[in-house]
């Protein structure tokens, strides 16, 4: 099994999603990076929680043959968003689209989401964007 795979079924047996695996670093010392994710945010606890049960399985399963760092935090507001659930908690924030398709990047404010469909509102009114459609999306951050 791969690694990635089981780091997958660890952090969703937890109720977390896997946003990404970085592992970098060299024989002596493996830097593995895991950045959760879910509907309501990630607290430092459930960073606590992921980090101890995988570092449990890769200790107890010996999958990892050499020292390791294991660092597990959340995607944070500037990563793009991979995954449909993650849009959930930026209901009324502005975000920067970019469609499949599309030259133009959308600036908007997520109003909310029905199936697989978010609807946006921006200066010109409401836009209804499919998931699928959608090539990367970035909550803005305002101040």
């Amino acid at each position: 099994m791969q690694l990635t795979q089981k780091f997958e079924e660890i952090v969703s047996s937890l109720g977390y999603l896997l946003i990404e695996v970085i592992i970098r670093g060299d024989r002596n010392l493996k830097v593995i990076e895991l950045y959760i994710d879910n509907e309501k945010g990630i607290t430092t606890d459930d960073c606590s929680l992921v980090s101890r049960a995988v570092n449990e399985a890769i200790e107890t399963e010996n999958f990892i043959d050499s020292n390791f760092r294991l660092d597990v935090s959340s995607p944070g507001i500037e990563r793009p968003l991979k995954f449909l659930v993650q849009f959930q908690k930026h209901i009324n924030r502005k975000f920067e689209i970019i469609q499949k398709d599309e030259e133009r990047k959308l600036t908007a404010k997520l109003l909310r989401i029905e199936g697989e469909s978010l609807f946006f509102a921006d200066k010109g009114g409401e836009t209804k964007i499919e998931y699928k459609n959608i090539t990367q999306a970035k909550v803005l951050i305002s101040l």
